[in-house]
């Protein structure tokens, strides 16, 4: 593995004191450090004189800690589909991003307004539902909502239909500077949606593409960087706020003209499924 000295100019915080601390304890590259004991090094940290610098950031957490939180905190949200959950390990998991890639007309749309549709009717939680192309369809939902509640559309029906409406946020985002203020409202309205007991628990975007494509066309690096913040800014809301997080990408021609996802998957690493497998 890497160096530590070979990640300074990456990650500033592994600056020379810090590389100096770690080579006292024969640390020198990434895998050296990640064989040590955390708690020991965080302890000899303490009697460092730069140690406030060091508590500015968060711990890091070894794989037992990571694992008892995937088992405890974060959950799995059914698609409303068996087959698609199937092919998801289990449905879409909180903390978690997960990309459903396909070309046009393959049913992408569809999977994000039954899922949407089945969170809010077995009451698992809010939706947010960003909108990218003008595709929310509330007439869909219904017809999803009335399948999966096995309700009429009489009185009790439309009350019923009503709170799970209310319970399905739709955004219309048609650029990705919009994408970032909506999900920015949403960080900060998370603790007051905690206390309301509204707590978010899916987010939807539908599509990525639409918003990635038109700024890789003539922005240069400006839009690489713009696409590597979407994708740290929805997985880093995902973990932190215990979100599972769907987004539709589209599919570009790759070598010998065998389809694959758009480029926003080049920088990512994530669950991804071929929207056509679902039906």
């Amino acid at each position: 593995m890497a160096p530590l000295k070979a990640l300074e100019a990456e990650y500033p915080i592994l600056d020379p004191n810090f590389q100096a601390f770690c080579a006292s304890h024969g640390i020198f590259s990434v895998e050296d450090f990640l064989i040590h004991d955390l708690y020991e090094l965080a302890a000899f940290a303490e009697q460092q004189p730069t140690s406030e610098k060091l508590k500015q950031h968060q711990p890091w957490l070894n794989g037992l800690e990571l694992l008892d939180d995937a088992l405890h905190n974060k959950h799995v949200l059914s698609t409303g589909r068996e087959g698609i959950d199937l092919l998801l390990g289990g449905g879409l998991r909180e903390g978690q991003l997960t990309e459903i890639v396909g070309p046009s007309s393959c049913g992408k749309t569809q999977v994000c307004l039954l899922a949407a549709s089945n969170v809010a009717t077995k009451q698992m939680g809010n939706v947010v539902y960003l909108d990218t192309g003008n595709s929310f369809s509330p007439q869909r939902i219904a017809q999803f909502v009335g399948h999966i509640a096995g309700c009429a559309f009489d009185e009790a029906g439309k009350r019923i239909f009503q709170r799970i409406m209310n319970s399905i946020v739709c955004h219309s985002v048609f650029d990705i500077f919009t994408m970032f203020n909506v999900l920015h409202r949403l960080v900060i309205n998370f603790p007051s949606q905690l206390q309301k007991g509204g707590q978010v628990r899916l987010l939807i975007v539908d599509s990525i593409s639409s918003l990635i494509t038109p700024i890789l066309g003539n922005s240069g690096s400006q839009g690489r960087a713009l696409m590597i913040s979407a994708g740290y800014m929805l997985k880093k809301l995902a973990h932190e706020h215990n979100v599972a997080v769907l987004v539709t990408n589209h599919t570009v021609g790759g070598e010998r003209g065998i389809p694959k996802p758009g480029p926003w998957t080049d920088l990512e690493e994530h669950p991804t499924c071929e929207a056509s497998t679902f039906w």
